[in-house]
């Protein structure tokens, strides 16, 4: 029964706080301080998310295929490859020390 407590207190959670955002003023949105933040946000989350599923492994820092993989999408992103191209280097790259044996 306790998930279902918990399940029932998420759904309120998620619908309070998508309540909060409809009530902000728009003047309040409209300020270039939030409008940067609201812009470079999604890019930061994003950033943490790759690190931390990168790097991360039961809260301890591992080094295998996938750092290998990252490098390789970073370096087709500086060569201003497609995204498509991007993810499918940094799988490719990633499979490929994988079955190597890294």
């Amino acid at each position: 029964m306790s998930v279902w407590i918990a399940i029932g207190a998420t759904v309120v959670g998620c619908y309070l706080v998508k309540l909060a955002g409809l009530l902000v003023p728009a003047n309040a949105l409209e300020r270039p301080l939030v409008q940067r933040l609201a812009a470079l946000l999604p890019v930061a989350l994003l950033a943490a998310l790759t690190a931390e599923q990168t790097f991360g492994t039961h809260g301890g820092l591992e080094l295998d295929a996938r750092v290998v993989g990252l490098a390789a999408a970073a370096l087709a992103l500086v060569l201003r490859a497609p995204f498509l191209v991007v993810v499918a280097t940094a799988v490719v790259v990633t499979a490929g020390v994988r079955a190597i044996g890294g």
